[in-house]
């Protein structure tokens, strides 16, 4: 599985995210743990929650899959 990471170090997605409130939720869920379900690493699971990196569409239904959630309880996309 191939990700694109943005070069600019202070951009940020047109996304917000519940991540780190859903990992608290499901047992304080470390952010390996839930990288480890969904296919990718901890750093890139960071990554997403900190706004840094929008994911792939695959890995954003995988993440709410773990949840339990419809992808829009997840990711809100930010408009202008």
């Amino acid at each position: 599985m191939a990700f694109a990471v943005a070069t600019d170090p202070m951009a940020q997605t047109p996304f917000t995210n519940d991540i780190r409130t859903l990992r608290f939720l499901a047992g304080e869920m470390t952010q390996g743990d839930l990288g480890d379900k969904v296919g990718v690493t901890r750093q890139t699971i960071a990554a997403i929650e900190q706004g840094k990196y929008s994911p792939s569409l695959e890995v954003a239904f995988r993440i709410a899959h773990v949840f339990g959630k419809p992808l829009e309880a997840v990711f809100q996309w930010q408009q202008d």
